[in-house]
């Protein structure tokens, strides 16, 4: 409590001390002297000053409570706002140098897209021209060419024993060259010979061995279905009961072990007189197939 007392006593002598010099200059100023306008201003600001500290030394003498003068910081905020508002010149600086750059980009694409709109037109007349061009050509060819004065005569029917014969010569050569071991030349001959020659009584052994060659390869899917088309009616030859086995073992190599099964099945009811070795290839199959 002393302690304020003494800061309330140090608040009224410095309020003293500031008013002395106003009521000395008040004495000695001439009443009939009229102050400018400055001087009035600079006054009047100089009287609210005062009345303001009496006010403050006033109030901390009835609360007790120290007075605090701080000083004031006009000047720095002053400062930052002016380093705001140049940074915000900066900012706006560098936001129009940007949208300029944009704009001269833009305004470039759109010329850059006049230029080429204008050569895919240009290459588009080209191109039409020229089909009529070639219209024309056509159309010219076309009026010149000579009209036959008939229909042209039917070629004559194919001799069937040199049809017979060019088949069995084809066959031979296919047979020829599975016997020297050239599975891949007798694979494209056999082939040939079936898209050739699908109806002769030589196109279902044909596709037989077509299969063993697929077989050797590993193409059991092609191989399946020309051992399939070679044993179609179950025929009555040398051939077909190993054409039964060799779809039996291709089917298991399909992991289709249930129609490999039911497809050797088969083999004792249509060829009960099957050779020893075909019958124990077949066993082999059926164990592969895990038959019942």
């Amino acid at each position: 409590m002393r302690s304020g007392r003494l800061r309330l006593l140090g608040a009224a002598a410095a309020i003293g001390l500031i008013a002395a010099p106003f009521a000395t200059a008040l004495a000695q100023t001439p009443m009939d002297d009229p102050l400018d306008a400055r001087d009035a201003k600079r006054l009047d600001r100089m009287e609210n000053v005062v009345r303001e500290l009496r006010d403050i030394v006033f109030k901390g003498q009835k609360t007790g409570v120290p007075v605090v003068v701080e000083p004031a910081d006009t000047d720095s905020r002053l400062a930052d706002v002016a380093t705001k508002v140049g940074d915000l010149e900066q900012s706006l600086t560098k936001l129009n140098g940007s949208l300029e750059t944009t704009s001269h980009d833009l305004d470039q694409a759109k010329r850059e897209n006049t230029a080429l709109r204008a050569q895919v037109k240009a290459l588009s007349d080209r191109l039409a021209a020229d089909e009529q061009k070639m219209d024309d050509a056509v159309k010219a060819a076309a009026s010149a060419a000579v009209v036959p004065a008939g229909p042209p005569e039917p070629p004559p029917p194919p001799d069937p024993k040199a049809a017979a014969a060019s088949a069995n010569d084809a066959f031979g050569k296919a047979r020829q060259k599975m016997l020297s071991g050239d599975y891949d030349a007798a694979e494209t001959a056999f082939s040939d010979y079936v898209t050739t020659y699908p109806d002769t009584p030589k196109t279902p052994e044909a596709r037989y061995w077509w299969g063993k060659t697929l077989a050797v390869r590993g193409d059991y899917v092609k191989a399946a279905s020309a051992f399939i088309g070679s044993i179609r009616g179950w025929p009555q030859t040398a051939w077909a009961p190993d054409a039964v086995v060799e779809l039996g073992r291709a089917l298991v190599q399909l992991k289709k072990p249930a129609d490999a099964c039911g497809t050797l099945s088969e083999l004792k009811r249509r060829y009960p007189k099957a050779p020893p070795a075909v019958e124990a290839r077949a066993a082999t199959v059926r164990l592969q197939a895990k038959c019942t």
